[in-house]
């Protein structure tokens, strides 16, 4: 197979292609012949050495990844699949729960390892690929959906008519939140940062949207929530998410899922000297504040959840489902293929690309 490789921590010289030998499945893993891979920021935090779950489950060398789609190769010995969830089956090759066969068209989620052209996982991280959905667009589609998902749904409890401020609102996972925020009748104000951005999040589902580079963007979701917003989710890090918890209604909930305003725009290696000051400028939220407040803070990491396998599931079965119904429209995509994993990692970090990345896998 051929891999990604990052050795050690640094800049985009660190993607280096490597050949290694086929890993076969076993017991309850399946084996799949990855036809394209998704690309996220974290991969860039992850290829920067600033990744907290790439150390304490992989360290160095380090394969990143965290999404692909392809074709089953082979399927491991061991326990019977989990059961069908609903939404499953139905797509190309009729990959369900209970019908997943060797060839069919699949798509999953892995805990790093993804920019392979074959990677091995448990079962329960493996999902038929929807008839409606291409490979690239299977592939760009769990890290952020998931995100999204459990963002929005289990910790911010998001409920019809609820209003909530959604920052980087045209990238993976705020578009994402926002498709989900329509398709659950809750109402969006996204926040972009470059006026090509602002149609693409209309179109995604916001409501209103505001190009911070060019308009206040305090006073304008003010305007839009005037009691306040139910819910904010800010990847940011310092440079909003004091203002995010301060325009959060009683009982608003902040959901805090990156710190992108810590890492770098160009370069590809952290400034430690900025990063330092990021973490002094970051907020502190105290219990007692909370309290008096009457309001939550949360945090979370995908990656963590990995081994909530029935958390995963069910969630796909649901955003598979308003896929099928036409509620949610596959990923916008851009493609690179993976000799230019480096071209693609430099523009993630541009903050200029709308939708997501994706590498692909030729002969």
């Amino acid at each position: 197979m051929r891999h990604v490789v990052i050795r050690r921590p640094g800049g985009h010289d660190r993607l280096s292609i490597e050949r290694g030998p086929d890993r076969e499945p076993g017991p309850g893993e399946v084996a799949v012949e990855v036809e394209a891979a998704g690309v996220n920021y974290a991969d860039c935090v992850v290829r920067m050495g600033l990744y907290a779950s790439a150390k304490k489950y992989v360290g160095w060398p380090i394969t990143p990844g965290f999404e692909f789609a392809g074709r089953v190769a082979a399927i491991g010995e061991g326990p019977s699949p989990p059961a069908p969830l609903p939404g499953e089956g139905g797509g190309e090759g009729a990959a369900g729960a209970g019908a997943l066969a060797v060839g069919a068209p699949v798509f999953g989620v892995t805990r790093f390892g993804g920019y392979a052209s074959r990677v091995v996982v448990p079962r329960a991280q493996v999902f038929a690929r929807p008839g409606r959905l291409s490979a690239l667009e299977a592939a760009a589609l769990p890290t952020a959906f998931l995100t999204a998902y459990y963002a929005l749904f289990e910790l911010a409890a998001a409920k019809a008519g609820a209003r909530v401020l959604v920052h980087s609102a045209a990238g993976g996972v705020g578009s994402a939140l926002l498709q989900l925020c329509r398709a659950s009748g809750v109402r969006a104000f996204g926040v972009v940062g470059a006026a090509h951005k602002v149609a693409a999040a209309l179109e995604f589902g916001a409501e209103a949207v505001v190009d911070k580079g060019r308009e206040a963007l305090w006073p304008a979701a003010r305007a839009f929530a005037p009691e306040g917003f139910d819910a904010a989710f800010d990847a940011n890090g310092h440079a909003t998410l004091r203002e995010s918890y301060r325009h959060l209604a009683p009982t608003g909930r902040l959901v805090v899922y990156g710190f992108h305003a810590m890492m770098p725009r160009r370069g590809g290696r952290p400034n430690y000297l900025a990063l330092a000051l990021s973490v002094l400028r970051t907020p502190r939220f105290s219990p007692l504040a909370l309290t008096g407040d009457n309001k939550a803070v949360f945090g979370f990491n995908l990656s963590y959840l990995f081994d909530r396998s029935e958390l995963l599931r069910a969630a796909m079965a649901r955003l598979v489902g308003w896929l099928e119904a036409g509620d949610v429209a596959p990923p916008r995509v851009r493609a690179y293929p993976v000799e230019r994993v480096a071209d693609a990692h430099r523009d993630l970090e541009s903050g200029a690309t709308v939708g997501k990345l994706v590498l692909t896998f030729g002969a």
